[in-house]
């Protein structure tokens, strides 16, 4: 009888983590680091490199965003990890960059949901809404 693919060795999706990481200590450059591994360990995410952006710029290009870019291109890559969306930097950086990475035909992958834009009221109480747009992958079973 054949093993189950849970007892073999496969490769899941290929995803790139990115980090903006400007004026952060080195023990919290290890825990973001460490975290976007475990997030890719638990959903079976093949996480390939990671990027850094320490450019505290105004553009959305940097050495570090151009690079992940290049990488998306390559055959097979799905996507892209960052710990929040803040990790892309501020929000029209960020807006811009999340269409790039569209754009190259890869999904972003956030680790940290994003906040709730704005509170409804329904006959049970106040219920979230989400923002649309964003990939949530913490409530799904791997």
């Amino acid at each position: 009888m054949e093993p189950l693919t849970e007892h073999r060795q496969v490769s899941g999706p290929v995803v790139y983590g990115f980090l903006r990481l400007v004026r952060v200590s080195a023990a919290r450059q290890a825990a973001l680091a460490a975290s976007l591994t475990e997030y890719c360990r638990s959903h079976e995410l093949q996480l390939s490199g990671l990027f850094t952006d320490r450019d505290v710029s105004s553009e959305p290009a940097s050495a570090a965003f151009t690079g992940l870019l290049d990488v998306l291109a390559l055959p097979d890559v799905y996507g892209v990890v960052a710990p929040a969306m803040s990790h892309l930097g501020p929000k029209a950086i960020a807006a811009e960059r999340e269409r790039r990475i569209a754009a190259a035909g890869s999904r972003l992958l956030l680790v940290r949901r994003p906040r709730p834009t704005h509170l409804s009221v329904s006959r049970s109480g106040p219920v979230r809404r989400r923002s649309p747009g964003i990939t949530r992958v913490l409530d799904t079973e791997s």
